[in-house]
């Protein structure tokens, strides 16, 4: 495993002559992207970073350092500066770049549902190939429950194949044998591939920043020409069109909001609640009632017996709910993704596990 580090003083200006290095984080749904960027804002040391975050599903999702909201970008606590993609990424790039206080590296994490070649094309065929350079695409994969199912997909076998650097992350919850399996399989799409294995995506940052890893070459392939007509379908993920919202006349209101936007099969249902949930029937439903269809789940939790914010994450059959502070008014945020959801099901017994105590305040 590789130990934390941190990065040496900053080297790249956006206000100089040399191109601000970019990293593109890449990988499936939950296997641990975020993570792995909380590690690099919180290890590197005088570097002005700007990140900029999509996600399928509309609802952004509190993750301790990074804050996803759908308005302009926010100041993170160490300097660094944080938006979510709203807009063409080409846009959002650009606004970044006309700070006035300059940046000195950038780093976008796509959705798990992204191939990344077109976002690197993004900074390819655009002007912006004058004023960045793309430095590496990370892919971060999921020891656990990396399988053929992922790599069967378009989107799956893409984050492989144009990865520059394979993060095999949640090392700890495998065996050897496992990693093993694994990485076999990972070369078997890449032979060349760098993998390099961790635990909650801490990797020393001097081997996956500022590594010169990008090369164009391999994009002019005739290989990649296919990926070529779906350039633009893949960076509009953000673009939530299709919401539909329901109002319900019940003792308590709820507010929830269906995602219908598909890929390769796989769609979103966000859930939020002004009310809270009933942690014993949250718990039914989690143990007994979770589709398998689920990929990933996330969210902010509310609990009618408890004063405490609770931070959701479930990842294949694995789930995590962890306690902070509430720093905001309390209420349910719930993004849950999958292939062929049943969405009005999965809706309903969410809905049944709002509390029918009275709320606390």
């Amino acid at each position: 495993m590789s130990s934390p580090s941190t990065t040496s003083k900053k080297k790249y200006n956006s206000n100089s002559a040399e191109a601000v290095p970019v990293t593109i984080i890449s990988g499936f749904l939950g296997a641990g992207k975020t993570t792995l960027l909380n590690h690099i804002l919180c290890n590197q040391s005088g570097i002005r970073t700007a990140v900029l975050v999509n996600e399928f599903g509309e609802i952004g999702i509190d993750n301790d350092l990074i804050i996803k909201t759908g308005e302009e970008m926010i100041e993170l606590s160490n300097g660094c500066i944080c938006c979510s993609i709203n807009d063409e990424l080409l846009n959002a790039i650009e606004k970044v770049l006309r700070r006035s206080e300059g940046i000195d590296y950038l780093i976008v994490e796509t959705t798990g549902l992204a191939d990344p070649l077109p976002v690197a094309m993004t900074f390819l065929g655009s002007e912006l190939r004058d004023s960045t350079r793309l430095d590496s695409i990370i892919t971060v994969i999921d020891s656990e429950n990396f399988n053929n199912e992922i790599i069967g997909t378009n989107v799956g076998r893409a984050q492989v194949i144009y990865g520059d650097i394979l993060l095999l992350n949640k090392a700890d919850l495998v065996k050897e044998v496992r990693l093993k399996e694994v990485e076999s399989s990972l070369k078997a799409i890449k032979p060349e591939a760098r993998i390099i294995r961790c635990v909650n995506g801490e990797v020393s940052l001097p081997l996956i920043m500022s590594v010169g890893l990008f090369e164009t070459d391999k994009f002019n392939k005739p290989s990649t020409k296919a990926h070529g007509d779906a350039h633009h379908k893949h960076e509009h993920h953000h673009e939530h069109n299709h919401k539909h919202h329901h109002e319900h006349e019940h003792e308590h209101e709820h507010e929830h909001e269906h995602e219908h936007e598909q890929i390769e099969g796989f769609s979103s249902l966000s859930f939020t609640s002004s009310q809270p949930l009933s942690l014993r029937k949250f718990q039914n439903f989690l143990d007994n009632q979770l589709p398998s269809e689920v990929f990933r789940a996330k969210g902010i939790l509310w609990f009618n017996e408890s004063e405490r914010r609770h931070i959701f994450h479930l990842s294949g059959k694995r789930f995590s709910i962890n306690d902070t502070d509430w720093t905001g008014k309390k209420s349910n945020k719930l993004v849950f993704i999958g292939r062929e959801l049943d969405q009005e099901s999965l809706n309903e017994q969410l809905m049944a596990c709002v509390s029918s105590a009275e709320s606390k305040v």
